[in-house]
Parts: C-alpha cells; structure tokens; sequence
C-alpha cells in the first residue's frame, strides 16, 4: 500500500496537527495481566480518537491533487467524522457528515464544533454510508471511504510511534471497526522489520471481520449491535480484509460485558478513559490472559470519546455489579 519514505512523510503531515502520543508502561496493568505491558495512548489526540490521523493525510492530498474541490461527505459513528471535519476545517473545505439515528450524542456534538454539517439517517452505519454515498452524487460533493489507502497510511503513524519506542513487543492487540488501525499496524511493522505478533479485536455482536478472517473471504452480518459502536461494522472492505489475512495472526471477539470490565479497569489502573472501542484491546489480553506470560503486550487505546450516560449506564456506578467488578 505504501512504503517507508510514504509513511515518513504522512509523519510529517499529521505531526504538524498531532503530537506524538504517549506510550505508556502502567504498573496496575502489568499486574493485572501479569506480564509486561505498553499502551498507546490514541485517545491523547486532538479529536480523542486515533482516526484524525488518517482524516489529515487524506485531505492534504486531496487539496494538492483537487485545490477547487467544492466539498467532502461521508458517513461514521464518530471518530471518523470528527477526524475529517477537524482536517477540512484546517483546509478550509465543507465537510457533510452522515450518521445514523440515535449516534452518540457527545460524538454528534464534537463533529459539529469541528465544522461539520451533520445529517442523520437509517438505523445503523451501513444505511448512513448508503445515503451519504448517494448524496454525493446529487451533490457533487467528493465522498470519502471508510478504507482508503490514505486513510491507513494516516493511522498507521501512531504504529511508527509505538514499533520505534517500543520495538521488542511480542504482541500487540488492534480494535478493528472498519480496518484502518489494524491495517496501519501491519504495514508500519513490516515496513521496520519486526516480528511483532498482531492481533484483532472485535465486538461478538458485530463480528463480520472475525468471521470474514475465518472463513477467507468477506462474510457480512445483518446487525452490528454492540455498545462499543468503533466496532460496529456490518460489511467488511475487501482490501482491509487481504491484509488482515495476510498480517494478523488471529482476530479475538469479546464481549460488551468484557469492554465494560476492561473500560473500567483503564480507569482504575491508569486514569485514562476509554470508549468501548479504545478497551477492546485491553479485554482480548485479559480473555487471553494465561497465554501472554513472560511477553511484552503492546495495547491500542484506540479513543476515549464516550458519551457520559453510556459510560455511566454500561459501566458506571449505576451498572449492574458485574460490569463493575475488576477483572
């Protein structure tokens, strides 16, 4: 998809928007999975989430190769649409963003302070990117994907950041919503020459991914509807898909009652919040507990936008018990 030189660049790009964020080795979490572990912290970025990388390295090529462009629409739940209103507003550009009804209100509220222009349609993801895709047409507007080449080589920066300080992890744990972060991961691992183990992360009650990686081909589900919505993609993209299978060891399903543990658990141990998507990694290492002694864990802390009712009514003080108990 790119090379090294490429991935420099992006680099380059996004650094002059985006910080380096932290990686962090939190004592608590070393404890609590009884081995070594490091966690990036993407939920550090000015959007909280890691896809504005991917937003910034996608609309700096766009406005060299199309500098009249008129506007950009796409649809997501959230980090998406936050990470190309945040590049369109630096690059002076419209951007219409399609979500579905009953998105995350706080997710809705920051994409409109980042300048977008918010429309809701359909019951989930997949109805939002149908329509924001026929609009486009009407428009004239230039629809952005989900998966694009541009959009991976964005994310997968925070990998470069991750594999240069910490280079000897054995294994690290990638939440997977359309496949940009796993794919970034992959690419920017084989592009250093590490043998890092990498492995996916997805919700059981939206598992199109998991069950796309065992089957070999793409494998559609008809519901998505797991509380962590960066994981709730019905229809996986081919191209992500291919390198999946061809990088990535395995893909690990947890469940939204395992999402709300470890979301707790990155609260407790580091102060640091997580959505459900940012501590799905973190639940596949404890699922996967027993096997990762005497290995270096590497965590992708994906995003930390959660809407308070959520966090307060899934794993807060009103949850039910189990969903408060440390793991």
């Amino acid at each position: 998809m790119f090379d090294l030189n490429e991935l420099e660049r992006a680099h380059a790009i996004v650094g002059q928007a985006v910080p380096a964020t932290p990686a962090h080795a939190w004592p608590l979490l070393a404890e609590r999975l009884g081995t070594q572990v490091v966690v990036k912290h993407e939920n550090h970025t000015p959007t909280g989430a890691f896809k504005v990388r991917g937003g910034l390295v996608y609309l700096d090529r766009l406005k060299r190769e199309r500098p009249n462009i008129p506007g950009i629409i796409s649809a997501t739940r959230g980090n998406h649409g936050q990470s190309l209103a945040f590049a369109a507003s630096r690059h002076g550009v419209t951007a219409v963003i399609y979500v579905p009804r009953g998105n995350s209100v706080e997710k809705n509220r920051a994409m409109k302070a980042f300048g977008a222009e918010l429309v809701e349609h359909g019951e989930d993801f997949q109805a939002a990117r149908e329509e924001a895709g026929r609009h486009a047409q009407f428009a004239g507007l230039h629809m952005v994907p989900s998966f694009h080449t541009d959009l991976v080589l964005g994310v997968a920066t925070y990998a470069l950041e991750l594999f240069r300080a910490a280079p000897d992890l054995d294994i690290l744990y990638v939440p997977i919503g359309q496949g940009s972060g796993i794919c970034g991961c992959i690419m920017a691992r084989d592009l250093l020459g590490l043998k890092t183990e990498i492995v996916g992360v997805q919700s059981t009650e939206a598992p199109s991914y998991a069950l796309s990686f065992a089957a070999g081909q793409v494998v559609t589900t008809e519901t998505s509807n797991t509380l962590a919505d960066g994981m709730a993609t019905r229809i996986p993209d081919p191209e992500a898909l291919a390198v999946i299978l061809k990088g990535a060891s395995r893909i690990v399903q947890v469940t939204d009652d395992e999402i709300a543990l470890a979301i707790h658990a990155l609260w407790t141990d580091t102060h640091n919040l997580a959505e459900g998507a940012g501590a799905a990694a973190l639940s596949a290492a404890l699922q996967e507990k027993t096997t990762l002694s005497g290995k270096r864990v590497g965590l992708v802390l994906s995003g930390g936008n959660i809407d308070f009712d959520l966090f307060r009514g899934w794993v807060g003080t009103d949850a039910p018990v189990a969903h408060r108990a440390t793991a």
